[in-house]
């Protein structure tokens, strides 16, 4: 590669010099994450498919459930390969099985058949192609990574404010299984046309503003085994924690207000909306927080906010819709601020030339706190018959947390 290269001058993006081009990546991987985002939305298919298959609240969470463990476990192996397959191709066959998935949904009959093609297929498709987004925008922006990385993964933050309120309607008109199939074809089309334009930068590239400080990037110390890092353990407990709060009250939203709070099954499904904003306003903004204080002290911040949360609801009453709003605002806050932090500390902590391997690893903190964390809370609602004692371990949880942001998510040194 040449001196110009390395200074971006000649290198374009969508024909337009790549200084300036890196930032239609954003929007354009914001787009994708948007589609894959959608499982965010689970709660509004629920209530129709409990209906028609005759499922309980606990059966009816196991397809959400799956489809977050599947595509955490699928993305430490989809991150060894995105070097080597590209990242193109990944983004293509992962947005073509989220779809499948999808698809082959709206035909189920019994959940089981849906744990299959919506929580295993579909979720495999979204872990292949999650991360690549990510990958392509942290190569491209070394100087602005966190925000860069909060900015795109807003699309998987902000999905359910477009595909909950998009799906509720769609479900109203043509009932719950011709909105699957509509879904996984838009899915399948917007994904491939994104594809194309997902391309890593060359080896070395940086923008010319931060060539002076590409040297000092390149020459930062890391450990050289990730799993014999004491602070990957640190943020690993953190994101199992974060994700399992956050996993846990968005896949019991809409049924928390209509339960608890006896608000209108409408309004809790529009209330999905703006816990979404919420969520996606959060990445940026902690990505940002991460790049410029102590990693440690704003994750110590987010478990703050979920104590704050789960007091408003475990004293939250019927028709107490202030607590239930503002709850779910921050726990919707806090998952997505996660999102952003872990990526964000990933890249600060760890090589980030082993990004893709790296976060792979982290992102299987995800898997862990989706499994624990909607299992938990379904087994939990059916033994007491509601949802209030689901905020006292998500309470004591969130003290853990604080303890070990604490002592152990600081970066080593070497």
């Amino acid at each position: 590669m040449n001196i110009i290269n390395n200074h971006g001058t000649k290198i374009n993006i969508l024909g337009i010099p790549a200084d300036r081009g890196r930032w239609l990546l954003i929007p354009l991987g914001m787009t994708i994450l948007l589609c894959l985002g959608s499982v965010y939305s689970w709660s509004i298919f629920r209530t129709p498919l409990e209906k028609e298959l005759g499922i309980s609240a606990s059966a009816s969470l196991l397809p959400f459930t799956f489809i977050l463990v599947f595509y955490a476990a699928v993305m430490p192996i989809a991150g060894f390969y995105i070097p080597r397959i590209g990242t193109r191709l990944m983004t293509a066959v992962g947005g073509m099985i989220v779809g499948l998935g999808y698809i082959l949904s709206s035909f189920a009959t019994n959940v089981t058949t849906l744990v299959l093609t919506y929580g295993v297929i579909a979720g495999i498709g979204v872990g292949i192609a999650y991360g690549v987004p990510m990958v392509v925008v942290s190569r491209w922006f070394p100087d602005k990574k966190g925000l860069a990385v909060g900015l795109t993964i807003i699309g998987f933050g902000l999905s359910p404010l477009i595909t909950a309120p998009l799906a509720n309607q769609l479900i109203d008109i043509y009932t719950v299984r011709p909105t699957l199939r509509i879904l996984g074809i838009a899915f399948i089309l917007i994904i491939l046309a994104i594809s194309l334009t997902m391309k890593l930068p060359p080896q070395g590239w940086h923008p010319r503003q931060n060539m002076a400080n590409s040297t000092s990037i390149l020459a930062s110390s890391y450990p050289k085994n990730l799993l014999r890092s004491r602070s990957f353990y640190g943020l690993w407990i953190c994101y199992v924690i974060g994700t399992l709060v956050g996993l846990s009250a968005i896949g019991i939203s809409s049924t928390v207000g209509e339960e608890i709070i006896n608000i209108d099954p409408t309004v809790a499904a529009s209330s999905v909306s703006l816990f979404a904003l919420f969520n996606g306003v959060s990445r940026p903004l902690f990505g940002w927080l991460v790049d410029r204080f102590k990693p440690h002290y704003i994750a110590i911040l987010s478990y703050v906010l979920i104590l704050i949360a789960c007091i408003l609801m475990v004293n939250a009453q019927t028709g107490q819709v202030g607590n239930y709003l503002i709850a779910f605002c921050l726990f919707w806050f806090c998952l997505g601020g996660w999102l952003a932090m872990a990526p964000t500390i990933t890249l600060g902590f760890f090589n980030p030339e082993q990004y893709a391997q790296n976060y792979g690893i982290v992102f299987t903190a995800y898997g862990v706190g989706a499994l624990i964390g909607t299992l938990a809370t379904g087994r939990i609602r059916d033994l007491f018959g509601t949802y209030t004692y689901v905020f006292y371990p998500m309470a004591f949880l969130a003290m853990i947390g604080i303890i070990v942001a604490c002592f152990l998510l600081k970066k080593e040194r070497f």
